[in-house]
């Protein structure tokens, strides 16, 4: 009240009224004192000539006509300021509220007060659950950005519905934070994998059946952490690992988990360094004839040689996960496959090079026109290039690898089904794609000599790829119990480390003169 008065006093208006009320006072008390009305009305009797009734009439309207208009313009000013505070009122809540959603946005989370969000929290113990979307972006490019809008807001409506009265925030993109009453970890847990089953209930979005996963992160206070910043950073470590462990994982917060989350960031650096420096390149593993004995191909299998020090201590199960999460899978996938079409150009004969694509390069509908392009710039013909796709990595979108695979295609590539019997809809996606050949997964080719389960399993597959016309792989070929099944049952082609392990672009003409002298193409 005491600061309203003083900016009061010292506002420019107040002093002005202050000022013409005193003056006006004067004036008065002056006019009072000397009779100055009766004066002027003798006056105006006395010179009835000059007609100064007239004129003081004619004043006195205009002054009224000016009081009604000042009166008529502060009215005007009273409602702009009104307008102007309801403009501002709806700026402000544009500016901390996320558009689609309705719900209070990143800014508002990070730059409101705590006091002023736990404020609305039912209890003094609080936690706070970190919430990430599991295939958004799937849904998203299914069904358009208008339903992926309307899967956002219908996300919104169920996190609401499951924390009624509790601070629901929309972060950004699939990314949610709930400020929780409550710090029960088994209690949260609960709350946790009840909202991840109401967020994946299926919904029908343009008449098409979608779902979509979650993964949610919890610290709870003062357990975590000793502020609603901390635990923040704790919630989403939590998550980090959550997405990590794969959907719908429910992870609480563990202090061990900051210790992994820093090594995580420091081989995403290594990672970053080593794309920009060219450290990851291409080792070659033979594919060889199992009738004849002879190198038909070599596939190439990516390692990391950090720091020029020979083959990497980083496996490609780990960086190739990252470099797709960090954004860094379509560069560092060309430029391996620039140095694989240089080496291979290289090659005597018709000795294939064979390259895997991954999941992410298959959702760009211009990595064909890439590929061709790294073919031209290298000189390798696009008759020696096979490209590796697994199944599970066909699941995003078919009819997008179908179209991408059928343009290569046509050109002369041929298109090979990697780890066939380990993913998804196995035949579903040979009735939908032509393919040229399909690679046995090692995981059937190991003992399967001596399990009769997996011995008619890979007999299976064969007969298949003879029906439909396609030649086999097997792959992890180590023993030659396998070497000689594997013939029996009229495999065309293996690879594995009873021909070779993975060998560097150096070696590979010694490994092609070794085959074509030793005796190994008899074996067995």
């Amino acid at each position: 009240m005491r600061k309203t008065f003083e900016n009061l006093l010292s506002s420019s208006s107040f002093r002005d009224a202050s000022v013409i009320s005193i003056a006006a006072l004067l004036i008065w008390l002056t006019a009072v004192e000397s009779d100055l009305y009766e004066r002027f009305h003798q006056y105006i009797i006395a010179h009835e000539d000059k007609e100064l009734d007239e004129v003081l009439i004619a004043f006195l309207i205009v002054g009224l006509a000016g009081y009604v208009f000042a009166i008529r313009r502060l009215l005007d000013l009273k409602k702009e300021a009104k307008a102007r505070s309801q403009a501002e009122i709806k700026a402000r809540w544009i500016a901390y509220h996320d558009f689609l959603t309705g719900l209070p946005n990143r800014r508002f989370f990070e730059e409101s007060s705590e006091e002023h969000i736990l404020d609305n929290l039912k209890s003094d113990a609080y936690s706070v659950i970190a919430i990430d979307l599991d295939g958004f972006k799937q849904v998203n490019d299914l069904v358009g950005h208008e339903g992926g809008d309307y899967l956002l807001k219908t996300v919104s409506e169920r996190l609401v519905a499951a924390f009624p009265g509790e601070v629901v925030v929309r972060l950004g993109g699939d990314e949610f934070v709930v400020v929780a009453s409550g710090n029960g970890r088994e209690r949260i847990r609960e709350k946790c994998s009840e909202t991840i089953h109401t967020l994946t209930q299926p919904m029908t979005i343009s008449g098409v059946h979608v779902e979509i996963g979650a993964c949610t992160g919890y610290a709870c206070y003062p357990q975590d952490g000793d502020s609603l910043k901390s635990l923040s950073l704790c919630a989403d470590i939590a998550l980090y690992a959550a997405k990590r462990e794969g959907r719908n994982t429910v992870k609480a917060y563990q202090p061990g988990m900051s210790e992994q989350l820093k090594r995580r960031a420091e081989l995403e650096g290594s990672l970053r360094v080593a794309v920009r420096r060219g450290e990851i390149i291409p080792h070659y593993q033979p594919m060889v004839d199992l009738q004849t004995g002879e190198i038909r191909g070599f596939e190439a299998l990516s390692r990391w040689q950090r720091n020029g020090n020979g083959a990497a201590n980083v496996s490609p199960a780990t960086f190739f996960p990252l470099a797709e999460e960090v954004g860094l899978i379509v560069e560092l996938s060309e430029q391996v496959l620039r140095k694989a079409c240089l080496d291979a150009a290289r090659w005597h004969g018709d000795v294939k090079l064979s390259f895997n694509l991954s999941a992410a390069l298959l959702c760009d509908r211009l990595i064909a026109s890439r590929i061709l392009m790294i073919l031209s710039e290298t000189g390798l013909d696009p008759a020696r290039l096979e490209l590796e796709v697994t199944e599970n990595a066909l699941v995003r979108d078919v009819d997008l690898a179908s179209e991408i695979f059928a343009a290569l295609q046509a050109e002369g590539i041929t298109i090979a089904l990697d780890d066939f019997g380990t993913g998804y809809s196995s035949l579903s996606q040979l009735s939908k794609i032509s393919f040229d050949k399909i690679k046995i997964d090692r995981s059937f080719i190991n003992s399967f000599e001596q399990d009769e389960t997996k011995y008619g399993i890979v007999k299976t597959m064969i007969s298949l790829a003879h029906g439909l016309g396609i030649d086999t792989v097997a792959e992890g070929l180590e023993t030659e119990g396998q070497l000689l099944k594997l013939k029996e049952l009229g495999c065309k082609y293996a690879q594995g480390f009873l021909y070779s392990e993975a060998v560097p672009a150096s070696q590979v003409e010694t490994l092609l003169e070794e085959f074509a002298l030793s005796d190994i193409k008899s074996c067995g």
